[in-house]
């Protein structure tokens, strides 16, 4: 049985489930009906920083155009343009043994792709979610539902893993920004 969290909560990742290295991270998402008339894409991005909160390598932005971190213990599975269909509509591998000792934190995006020119905002998604699963057997660990806290964002920070003590843990951030993923690579030192 999954842990469910709520915006702000911290739980322990690796202390409580002793060996875990290997997981994928998965981010899903529905959009309301609307008249806009483009489409709706939504994109998961991965932000691994150093001590200081920043990308200290464009390696270690990884998103549809760069699938992996600098040694390839984060990679992403690929662009889903449509968010259509059940489960998880974008998935990111992290091995979490092999994660350089220079990134202190990995955090997890969402953002509207072409949000501002298609009039798009997180106020037409629901059923935000973003879950930690035990890639070696497939439990499902960690589960944050994002709820419907956003209205005028483009992009939100929904969580983050991060070393405390030599072990990992997860965070449920829920942050959302109106800058879309513009604002993410400033705060994040990309821009």
């Amino acid at each position: 049985m999954p842990i469910n969290l709520s915006k702000g909560q911290k739980v322990d990742l690796t202390k409580t489930n002793p060996g875990l290295s290997k997981i994928f991270v998965g981010l899903g998402w529905d959009t309301n009906k609307y008249d806009g008339g483009g489409n709706f894409d939504l994109d998961c991005s991965v932000f691994c920083t150093n001590a200081a909160g920043k990308v200290d390598n464009e390696k270690n932005f990884v998103f549809y155009n760069n699938k992996e971190n600098e040694n390839g213990s984060v990679i992403h599975n690929g662009d889903n343009r449509t968010g259509d269909g059940a489960g998880d509509d974008e998935q990111i591998n992290v091995n979490l043994s092999a994660v350089p000792a220079t990134i202190e934190k990995i955090a997890f995006a969402i953002t509207i792709h072409e949000a501002e020119a298609r009039n798009q905002n997180f106020g037409q998604v629901s059923n935000a979610y973003v879950r930690i699963v035990n890639e070696v057997d497939g439990q499902e660990l960690i589960r944050y539902d994002l709820g419907e806290d956003f209205s005028i964002e483009t992009a939100v920070v929904v969580g983050e893993l991060y070393r405390n003590s030599g072990e990992w843990k997860f965070s449920a951030v829920g942050s959302g920004y109106r800058e879309g993923l513009g604002g993410l690579a400033k705060d994040y030192g990309l821009a």
